[in-house]
């Protein structure tokens, strides 16, 4: 059978462990806050009143592009390009293509940054296949301008950071949402996951400041995994109508 990601690529490897992909979901729900185009969100009302939901979705058609059979892996893309064309049919405008861009960059460069974060360094070789497999989801959802190297892309995306992201009242609001929906003390987590993340550009605009205060109790939860308790941890962290849909997460055993 023929897959949309080989069964053996490291990408795999990266989306198939819940814990991956819930520091892929932190650094997602920053750059979301600051991108310039986070008003076509906010248009479907969508964002603001499931925020989580939202993001979750995001993450989860990826994850669902990156395990399935390879036709079924164009459905779902199309499927993507279907929902994004209604949105714009209503709104009778078209969604800029950088935003495209920007969204499937946060997707390559989490995907390395939360697996170094919480595995080990990637080689270029390892990193270039991570771009592979999202310029070859671009391509197939007809994102124009995409670079055709990881190397190419390392200065694109520094580009797309300094241009695409300010802090406007979309950014306050949404900060307000994502405290709101995930009490005061996930809260802090979520963002103390952002500062061990994201870029130093990201960081800056939201006053995340740069000392990663649970990066000690990262290093504890990570030892954990030895003895098969950090899933009872993190359950104990997470929202309750959200354990269900990470635990799902979890492909790979650690």
């Amino acid at each position: 059978m023929k897959y949309f990601v080989n069964e053996h690529s490291i990408v795999r490897q990266i989306w198939g462990k819940g814990d991956t992909i819930l520091f892929i979901f932190a650094g997602a729900s920053a750059e979301f806050a600051l991108n310039k185009a986070v008003d076509w969100l906010y248009y479907t009302g969508r964002l603001p009143a499931d925020p989580l939901g939202r993001l979750f979705s995001t993450v989860t058609y990826a994850r669902g592009i990156v395990f399935s059979e390879y036709n079924q892996a164009l459905q779902v893309i199309e499927k993507i390009a279907h929902i994004h064309k209604a949105v714009e049919d209503s709104r009778g405008a078209e969604i800029p293509q950088w935003s495209y861009r920007d969204v499937l960059f946060m997707l390559i460069d989490y995907s390395v940054r939360s697996f170094e974060l919480l595995e080990r360094k990637l080689s270029a070789q390892e990193k270039e296949e991570v771009f592979e497999v999202f310029y070859r989801m671009g391509t197939q959802m007809g994102i124009k301008d995409l670079p055709a190297s990881h190397e190419e892309w390392l200065p694109v995306r520094h580009q797309h950071l300094k241009e695409d992201l300010v802090k406007s009242k979309f950014t306050v609001d949404l900060y307000k949402q994502y405290r709101a929906h995930l009490g005061s003390i996930r809260y802090l987590i979520l963002k103390q996951a952002q500062v061990m993340l994201v870029p130093e550009l990201i960081r800056g605009l939201l006053g995340l400041g740069n000392i990663p205060y649970l990066l000690p109790a990262l290093k504890i939860y990570k030892f954990t995994r030895i003895f098969r308790i950090d899933q009872a941890l993190r359950n104990a962290i997470l929202p309750e109508a959200y354990k269900d849909q990470v635990k799902d997460l979890d492909v790979i055993s650690v």
